[in-house]
């Protein structure tokens, strides 16, 4: 059974930072890209940070400058550091990772359960 767990987060003042991990458990074969997302209340899911199994990341452009992702493949880990929070960065935050349990299972999306981040201003 693989999980995502994620921890970090909680409530942090404006231009102030967090970090967030999330550990992928279970067995595994192969993990591909790695993610957060994001969610506020009334809006939808949106893609924070990605990063592949060679490192290649990308961000979308509100935290570009200020968020970091990066990973550990020996620790099936991913990390989001977020430097200088803003008040609209208040969301639960999700670790996603795309990955094969087998070597002949197609990749598929994991999930975690989310950690709430609110930045107070």
């Amino acid at each position: 059974q693989v999980q995502l767990v994620e921890s970090g987060g909680g409530l942090v003042q404006a231009g102030g930072s967090a970090r967030l991990s999330c550990v992928v458990s279970g067995s595994t074969f192969r993990i591909n890209d790695m993610g957060w997302y994001r969610q506020s209340p009334g809006k939808q899911r949106e893609q924070v940070a990605a990063i592949t199994y060679g490192g290649s990341t990308n961000y979308t452009d509100s935290v570009k400058g200020r968020f970091t992702i990066s990973r550990d493949n020996a620790k099936n880990t991913v990390y989001l550091q977020m430097n200088s929070l803003k008040p609209e960065d208040t969301a639960v935050y999700y670790c996603n990772a795309v990955l094969k349990v087998r070597f002949y299972v197609p990749a598929r999306d994991y999930w975690g359960q989310g950690t709430q981040v609110a930045v107070s201003s």
